[in-house]
């Protein structure tokens, strides 16, 4: 396995602070990963209320908002990937 695909599946996520145009994940091995909000539709168009009730999945693997039906999972924002909506 390589450095790199081992660096996506250990990352595990500690803090996640949602903004009004950026989501910024702090990881367990200390970085901090901020994209777009604008790559995941159902964050974009929610509430703020709504974008704050979320909750760590799979052990900080990914993050899941109820009131939304969103999940993330954090190996996909290190390696880029946007929501498959629009």
């Amino acid at each position: 396995m390589s450095t790199l695909v081992a660096s996506l599946q250990d990352a595990t996520a500690r803090a996640v602070v949602v903004r009004e145009d950026t989501l910024t994940v702090d990881l367990a091995d200390g970085r901090s990963v901020s994209v777009p909000i604008t790559w995941f539709p159902r964050l974009a168009h929610g509430t703020a209320e709504e974008r704050s009730h979320w909750r760590f999945i799979g052990g900080g693997e990914g993050i899941h908002w109820p009131h939304l039906d969103e999940d993330i999972r954090v190996a996909s924002l290190l390696e880029g990937k946007r929501s498959g909506e629009t």
